[in-house]
């Protein structure tokens, strides 16, 4: 890339940004819920809530954080019934023809997400996308710490891009806080695990589409 580099490279986000997924993980969630005896949660609560690293979010429901045994049952609970759903999530409307338009503008993007790299790259090609990324990275060992380190690997691997022009697009303020970590910047989205309130306290753009969210991207880094 280097000199052929033109505007921002975009890092997406997968679940709740570029999959519309957040019914299945409200779904999931609940039933999960249901089996460790959690009362149920609505949106609005999950999205006041929600935080990375995930057992903070336990934390906040039950008062304590889960013990490392609970935790792993939790865990495996909630990937055991988001697994029977993921199949029926569509991209977000729009997102694959975003996608193609900047790839075919020679614009650079790629893909770091938390979820398990081997469910992820199978499920980003099913939807016909994988293409469209210069890397993909998910996640490849047992830690739910959040994006900051993996997002230093993740530009490591980028030949020629520097981090003052990268722009992560994401839902969860997690995002921003591994983009500020490479010195990148962000653009948080209010589609997916977070309310705009809680999104806010990051302190970067807030976008309500993802078409929004591309054009923010360039004007940060023109």
């Amino acid at each position: 890339m280097g000199k052929q580099q033109r505007g921002a490279h975009i890092v997406w986000d997968w679940n709740g940004t570029l999959l519309h997924d957040i019914d299945a993980v409200i779904g999931a969630t609940n039933a999960s819920f249901l089996e460790i005896g959690l009362e149920p949660i609505t949106l609005e609560r999950y999205r006041e809530l929600y935080c990375v690293p995930v057992p903070l979010f336990y934390k906040r429901l039950m008062g304590r954080l889960p013990t490392e045994d609970e935790w792993l049952v939790m865990d495996a609970v909630f990937h055991k019934h988001y697994g029977t759903r993921v199949d029926a999530c569509g991209l977000v409307e729009g997102a694959a023809e975003l996608l193609a338009l900047r790839q075919a503008e020679g614009r650079t993007q790629s893909l770091l997400s938390l979820a398990p790299h081997e469910h992820l790259v199978p499920l980003v090609r099913r939807h016909g996308i994988a293409e469209r990324f210069v890397r993909i990275d998910g996640r490849t060992d047992a830690s739910h710490a959040g994006k900051a380190e993996r997002m230093v690997r993740h530009l490591g691997e980028l030949a020629g891009v520097a981090a003052e022009q990268v722009v992560v697009i994401g839902d969860a303020v997690d995002d921003a806080r591994a983009a500020a970590h490479v010195g990148a910047r962000a653009v948080l989205y209010t589609g997916g695990s977070h309310s705009r309130a809680s999104l806010e306290v990051a302190g970067v753009p807030v976008v309500d589409s993802l078409d929004e969210a591309v054009e923010t991207a360039e004007r940060l880094v023109a």
